[in-house]
């Protein structure tokens, strides 16, 4: 099964192709194109940097007068100052692309025989202090140190060969040119230097070819190169896992979640690694003492447990769950890692230890290059230095030379993971070994040097519908599950919380350009109330997407996901930057931001197949009941069953890691699914999949086809992307027909859930999202304030509370309440249909469409408040400071909105009756092609032939 699923992998990759000559991108470059355009801009490279950078050039030419240096270290200085200095303050930001340019000036006016401590100071930054990849800053870097060792540029104080050496630690993209070049060089050191550095250089994509090419023409620097490409020196020079590695613990008990690790509030710094690593664990919990409650996490404590002398594991009860934020991982990393050499401000590697990790955060964890484990952590406790033993899995405690756990590594690729930095290194550089081995007339295999991944030995009966999903996407029938597959990435999402950092990843991986069909970037986090970096964040990062061929939204436009499900295709597989990103048709498998990256620019996803979990609804939906108690029903039922449970201690989730796959509800309009899917992420359900029937799917996709059009006509960008996507929806509406799970399918657990005993309404409990209760249970608690949006909610959700509002009397609500619709075609036809106007005379505060406070990085609720709402987590401060959170239906939170209380199920269903007698009215959904406008902007759009031509072969897949 292996080898066939990475056979239709390969045969694939003519249609997704690596970076540098997408079909998506308008602007991709193959590296000789990039090494012209660097070499032929590099005499004006200062000149066309903006005039805001201007203060950092110096017209000195004395070094020891450096302009730029004490302009760094009055940077440095602050950040050291940071966090009352503790833990010797933060790192400085890494260079970007203005003050890389006023260096490489000084550089040049320095003599070369100069050996001053500033002279040092200034080639040690530009070789550790600039990123690598296709960063803007390594752009400028990579321009220089080409010119030099190219000798096109005469040597101060970096020579050619030295410039050779620096190039070697830039990864990839604006320096490969260069160095394949040099192979053809008569220079035999700066030859023999540049073949060393490719060497062990993955990050080549298109210039492979290039090297092969010199190869077959008799290069025998080039041949060097392929040889140790297939000898895997790129792996093997790096050292092995050790069979012992001491670590102090460091334990957070009960649930971390990530926005412990990552707190939604200093989401603007994310991508300043060191800066929201402070945020890290900022609020007081047990065993927990911040440096500031609230703003500045435990350092002190931190600082403690590395005197000892070794690094810090850490250890918790249930670790990294909610949402899909490698920032998370980053801030933990960054006190408990080991630094990157020449990756300014990112670390790799360290110990993840938790008694259950949640995937997202395990899968992040592996990209990372860091070890996590899952065992019982009971006898592991903050202060204790231990001896982890990774080939024999156990732990012994130093003080007494006891095994007080042990445990079972995931998969048996884990530590070559490790090794080599991280899950995305492995799986580009075991490829590049691959097919260096096959240009040098060898077998393709790689087994003698890496260990590749397990196949189950088990043939399954019959394939659940998610397996058949991916293995669709595999060109296979089915995937097992534990089977590792690589499958095509059709749709990839990103948000704008997250998107700044897979920006950064995508330049890591020096992508110039998506080989997934559809990349798409929403603003949904940030846009309402946008800080400083955010706007900056707007301005630049849809013109990164959009010139890699992806799909930019606006800010103001709405929630990702309310956009993202409308470019799906059916029974396709994807991924998304949010752990929402639960689609409604197909299947999705969210993740960090790294491997989002990945995804997007390789256009596959690595993946260790699921089990699944099947939840069956049989019976009616009884009067008042909505999906949303529907919901909630699926861990109400599973903590009766004994499936699930709420202590964090020995926690027992029978989704978690596994694929929620739903049926019994094939009628639902797609809007309804998603909010069944979307929901799987509270489970931290690895994905989700629902059976529908084809008369629902085909009424979405003729409304999403006229939505696409419609944004051509209002110029989103970009084009081709999307005439493709609509060409592709349009194909399957021309042959609609729907995967279906094997009868005989094998699943991990069935749950049923009966409607017909679902009489009253289900909530979820403060603070957790699985903890859950009936209405009954719970009524009369005294209600603050109510918000109604998220990506949870729909059109009819807002219609019926509008209409629940009307009716109220009162003239003023006991509560405050919040509402925000998901997008802004929503709040449009909301407004148009007097909607605006009753939640204004409610004295609702209306937000901007999007996720408002939901995450809770923008507005938030007063501090110890109990809310209702409608939002999908409920995480302890997420809504707001010591806020306690109901999580219910837009119906529930209205009447709640007006009551000031939870209701009693009389009062509830009372209410409801009039929803009830509305409801064909109430909850229609937003069909495009029905809506004028949009339907006189979508007839004036054509599909060109070419991007039709392309969806016809997309389609095969």
């Amino acid at each position: 099964m292996l080898g066939r699923i990475r056979s239709a992998r390969r045969a694939a990759s003519s249609l997704h192709l690596t970076p540098g000559s997408s079909s998506n991108s308008r602007s991709n470059a193959s590296a000789a194109a990039v090494h012209r355009q660097l070499l032929q801009h590099r005499p004006t490279v200062a000149a066309a940097l903006p005039s805001s950078s201007s203060h950092f050039f110096s017209t000195t030419s004395a070094p020891l007068s450096s302009a730029f240096l004490k302009s760094y270290d009055e940077h440095v200085a602050e950040r050291a100052a940071m966090a009352n200095g503790k833990l010797g303050g933060i790192a400085p930001k890494p260079l970007d692309a203005a003050q890389t340019a006023t260096l490489i000036e000084e550089l040049r006016a320095v003599s070369a025989s100069s050996s001053s401590p500033e002279a040092e100071r200034l080639v040690e930054l530009l070789s550790h202090r600039v990123p690598p990849g296709v960063d803007e800053a390594a752009y400028v870097k990579a321009a220089y140190l080409s010119a030099v060792a190219l000798g096109k540029e005469s040597p101060t104080l970096i020579s050619r060969l030295r410039a050779v050496e620096l190039l070697g630690t830039m990864q990839g993209g604006y320096n490969v040119g260069t160095l394949v070049e040099l192979l053809s060089g008569d220079d035999a050191e700066l030859k023999a230097s540049a073949a060393h550095q490719l060497k062990h250089t993955l990050l080549v994509f298109d210039a492979f070819h290039d090297v092969v090419e010199l190869y077959n023409g008799g290069n025998e620097a080039a041949k060097e190169v392929l040889e140790s490409w297939a000898a895997a020196e790129w792996f093997t020079s790096k050292p092995d896992i050790p069979e012992k590695i001491t670590v102090t613990v460091f334990k957070v008990t009960g649930e971390t979640n990530t926005d412990d690790l990552s707190p939604a509030q200093d989401a603007w710094s994310r991508p300043d690694v060191p800066l929201h690593a402070l945020a890290m664990l900022k609020n007081e919990r047990d065993g927990i003492v911040p440096e500031k409650d609230g703003e500045i996490g435990p350092l002190g404590q931190i600082d403690e447990l590395l005197q000892k002398g070794h690094p810090l594991a850490y250890v918790g009860d249930v670790v990294g769950t909610g949402s899909s934020r490698k920032s998370a991982t980053n801030s933990v990393l960054w006190f408990m890692g080991e630094d990157i050499p020449y990756v300014p401000n990112m670390k790799t590697g360290g110990v993840c230890i938790g008694g259950k990790i949640a995937p997202i955060f395990f899968n992040t964890m592996e990209d990372s290059g860091a070890l996590p484990i899952e065992m019982d952590v009971s006898d592991l406790n903050t202060g204790d230095v231990v001896d982890i033993f990774p080939y024999e899995g156990e732990v012994v405690d130093r003080a007494c030379d006891e095994v007080i756990a042990t445990f079972e590594l995931k998969t048996n690729v884990l530590l070559d993971e490790v090794r080599a930095g991280g899950r995305i290194p492995l799986i580009i550089g075991r490829g590049i070994t691959s097919k260096a081995r096959v240009a040098l007339g060898r077998d393709a295999s790689v087994a003698d040097t890496f260990n590749l991944p397990i196949a189950p030995t088990d043939t399954p009966k019959g394939y659940s519908l998610a397996q058949k999903m991916v293995g669709k996407a595999c060109g296979v029938d089915g995937v097992p599950p534990g089977q590792y597959c690589e499958p095509t990435m059709t749709t990839v999402g990103s948000q704008d919380t997250t998107g700044p950092m897979t920006r950064d990843e995508l330049k890591s991986l020096a992508c110039l350009g998506f080989s997934a069909d559809l990349v798409m970037q929403s603003f949904c986090h940030t846009a309402a109330y946008p800080k400083p970096v955010d706007v900056v964040t707007h301005h630049t990062l849809p013109d990164f997407i959009q010139t890699r061929g992806g799909v930019s939204l606006r800010p103001g436009d709405g929630i990702i996901h309310s956009w993202l499900n409308r470019m799906l295709v059916p029974d396709t597989v994807g991924t998304g930057g949010d752990s929402h990103t639960r689609f409604p048709l197909g299947v999705s498998f969210p993740a960090g931001s790294g491997l989002v990256a990945f995804a997007a620019a390789t256009g596959v996803f690595p993946l260790d197949m699921p089990e699944s979990v099947l939840v069956r609804f049989t019976g009616t939906m009884q009067p008042g009941i909505t999906l949303r108690d529907l919901v909630q029903a699926i861990p109400y039922t599973a903590i009766q069953n004994g499936l699930l449970t709420i202590e964090k201690k020995g926690k027992k989730n029978v989704f978690s890691g596994r694929v929620l796959e739903i049926e019994g509800l094939p009628d639902l309009k797609c809007e309804q699914a998603f909010e069944l899917s979307d929901a799987s992420a509270e489970r931290s359900a690895a994905g989700c999949t629902i059976k529908l029937n084809k008369e629902p799917v085909i009424e979405y996709l003729q409304s999403n086809v006229v939505m696409l059009k419609w944004m051509i006509s209002e110029g989103y960008g970009d084009p081709r992307t999307l005439e493709r996507r609509i060409a592709r929806m349009e194909d399957w509406l021309a042959n609609p027909h729907l995967m279906e799970a094997d009868d005989n399918a094998e699943y991990a657990e069935i749950i049923e859930i009966n409607m017909d005993e679902i009489k009253e309404p289900i909530l979820a409990l403060p603070n957790d999202p699985d903890a859950s209760a009936l209405l009954s249970e719970v009524a009369g608690d005294k209600i603050d304030e109510v918000f109604i949006g998220s990506c949870m909610t729909n059109i009819g959700h807002f219609r019926a509370a509008g209409k629940l509002l009307a009716d109220n009397k009162s003239a003023t609500l006991p509560t405050r309440l919040w509402v925000s619709p998901p997008t802004k075609m929503d709040a449009a036809q909301l407004s148009e249909e007097g909607y605006y106007s009753t939640f204004g005379t409610a004295g609702a505060r209306m937000e901007m469409p999007g996720c408002s406070l939901c995450m809770g990085n923008q507005a938030r609720v007063e501090p110890g408040c109990t809310v209702v709402s409608t939002s999908t987590r409920n995480f302890p401060n997420r809504l707001g400071q010591g806020s306690n959170v109901y999580l219910a239906s837009a119906e529930l939170a209205a009447i709640a909105s007006i009551e000031g209380k939870l209701p009693t199920v009389d009062e509830y269903m009372s209410y409801m009756s009039n929803v009830n007698a509305t409801a064909a009215d109430t909850y229609r959904y937003l069909n495009f092609d029905e809506l004028p406008e949009f339907v006189e902007a979508s007839d004036k759009v054509e599909i060109s032939d070419e991007m039709r031509e392309a969806a016809k072969k997309l389609s095969i897949l």
